[in-house]
């Protein structure tokens, strides 16, 4: 494995170890607050990685103390209609979620309202044991608007989420275990080494067909049963050109260790 190598902006941290890429939110006096400038930087490095084809896989995370406490109230508190449409802040959620590669989300504390949001923007969510999730924008006002009624109705449920969404209620990692929305929780000293391992278990694998498989499950909740079927096959015909296919099956037959080369 090669050795992490860390770079510094003034809101996130960039690290890379071997196929896995790490990006840390970084504004711990406002508990990681989603401001304009740590979104934009935060999709800037996400695009880096994705163009990086030695990464395979991505983390997103954050502090012990909080993942995101939410966006900033500050940059949005006198804004008007007109002011919001023409703002791409909301957008950036939608990016990450488009990531063309594998990404999880590491989470210890809060992760409020667009922290949750960011969470649920990613494929796969460790979780600490501190870690508390939340949609509470309907306590000032307003609902969430980077993806929280969507996504949490899609993991959890329609009763479940309209009952946090409109009371804005908070519920703990074992609740969110328990209901599907997050992978795993582990103590807090090794949430990010827990992510770490899902990462580097993922990017051990075929890159072509884990994009496929990605594509094929988030197809899932957008058509009908039929149509999904349809998707999944194409996909799986697909990857009968690849090398990795070729070596994969081999491999198998063989008993050995494959190589993927990612072609």
């Amino acid at each position: 494995m090669d050795r992490p190598q860390l770079t510094a902006k003034k809101e996130i941290l960039v690290e890379t170890d071997g196929p896995v890429g790490l990006i840390t939110l970084n504004r711990p006096e406002a508990l990681n607050a989603l401001n304009h400038g740590l979104m934009e930087q935060l999709v800037e490095a996400l695009e880096d990685f994705e163009a990086a084809p030695p990464i395979r896989s991505i983390i997103i995370a954050g502090s012990e103390r909080a993942f995101a406490a939410g966006a900033d109230i500050k940059e949005m508190d006198q804004a008007t209609v007109a002011q919001m449409s023409a703002d791409p802040h909301l957008t950036r959620w939608d990016r990450v979620g488009k990531c063309a590669k594998p990404t999880i989300a590491a989470v210890s504390g809060f992760a409020l309202g667009g922290g949750c949001e960011l969470a649920m923007a990613c494929d796969l969510i460790v979780a600490s044991e501190t870690a508390v999730f939340g949609q509470p924008e309907i306590l000032i006002g307003v609902i969430p608007g980077a993806g929280g009624t969507q996504r949490l109705t899609r993991a959890i449920g329609k009763a479940r989420a309209m009952e946090l969404v409109l009371t804005g209620r908070r519920f703990t990692a074992r609740e969110a275990l328990s209901r599907g929305l997050v992978n795993r929780v582990v103590p807090v000293e090794s949430f990010l080494s827990e992510a770490k391992k899902l990462a580097h278990e993922i990017a051990a694998k075929p890159p072509i067909a884990v994009k496929a498989a990605r594509d094929a499950i988030n197809k899932a909740l957008d058509v009908d049963i039929d149509t999904g079927l349809t998707f999944e096959r194409q996909h799986f015909y697909s990857l009968f050109d690849t090398q990795d296919q070729k070596e994969g099956m081999k491999a198998f037959i063989e008993k050995r260790e494959p190589k993927f080369v990612g072609k």
